[in-house]
């Protein structure tokens, strides 16, 4: 049996591992006040742009159209199985696409997964899959119970040093913006239940030390996934200070960048890490 993955552009995930398998990405809309961008822009683009005009962008999920278009190739080949792996359906409405094009192809041969996450998790999520079926043979059956069971694994903590985007996009209230910014809070957010939450406020250091008791009971038989906004610089510091307690070597690391669709919320200078429990 061959697999092949579709996804859509709210995923984060190296380049040229999406390459080297193959896995389709359909592009989301980015709208900077009316100047609109069908394909995306982008990471360094997009976020150069973000500073440039101070605007906000808005982003749209794909339409069915474009699910149907990626489909078709593969709808109904006996020796092809499609795993449609799309971004929570508690932040965007993406899956109800998707189950439009499959039902208007009556499609049999595909999955369709509400990853429960967005970003690097679900860019995690889709690489630990993609491992999973290349160890052996697998049935359908197999990869998708395996890739439910990871999706009852997967965690994400982030921190979010600037709360002008949060602001701006109304997340917070500007009181709390301000506030926050006097005092050198810092918001720390996970996903639960495939929701945004904030899990936690902490100052200076001690958002870094949160972050690094989350993971002190992570199942080490998968790696950590580290992501960051517009600049590196904060998760590498990161990273480079705590590698030992993470037990993680620094320079085997592979960044993931977070993309247009989570990062108009949480703006530049965001850094996290993806692990599983």
């Amino acid at each position: 049996m061959k697999y092949k993955i579709v996804t859509e552009a709210s995923v984060d995930m190296p380049e040229n591992f999406a390459k080297e398998n193959d896995i389709t990405i359909l592009p989301i809309e980015v709208n900077f006040n009316g100047e609109l961008y069908p394909e995306g822009l982008p990471n360094d683009e997009f976020y150069a742009k973000m500073k440039e005009t101070g605007i906000i962008p808005k982003t749209s999920q794909p339409n069915q159209y474009k699910f149907e278009t990626a489909l078709t190739p593969f709808c109904n080949k006996e020796d092809w199985f499609v795993l449609t792996i799309v971004i929570s359906s508690n932040l965007a409405g993406t899956i109800a696409q998707a189950k439009n094009a499959v039902e208007a192809l009556n499609m049999k041969n595909v999955y369709i997964c509400d990853s429960q996450v967005t970003t690097f998790a679900e860019g995690a999520l889709i690489m630990e899959i993609v491992k999973f079926i290349k160890e052996k043979n697998r049935t359908p059956q197999e990869v998708i119970d395996e890739l439910e069971r990871l999706k009852t694994k997967i965690k994400l903590v982030a921190v979010i040093p600037d709360l002008k985007y949060l602001k701006q996009g109304g997340r917070i209230s500007g009181v709390a913006a301000a506030l926050g910014t006097v005092l050198g809070v810092k918001p720390i957010i996970s996903l639960e239940e495939g929701k945004v939450t904030n899990i936690a406020k902490k100052r200076g250091e001690q958002a870094n030390l949160f972050m690094l008791d989350c993971v002190k009971n992570r199942d080490r038989t998968y790696p950590i996934y580290f992501g960051y906004s517009a600049d590196s610089k904060n998760i590498e510091s990161f990273v480079n200070k705590y590698h030992e307690q993470l037990d993680v070597n620094p320079d085997k690391i592979e960044y993931h960048s977070i993309g247009c669709v989570v990062g108009t919320h949480v703006g530049p200078g965001c850094y996290g890490m993806v692990y599983f429990m």
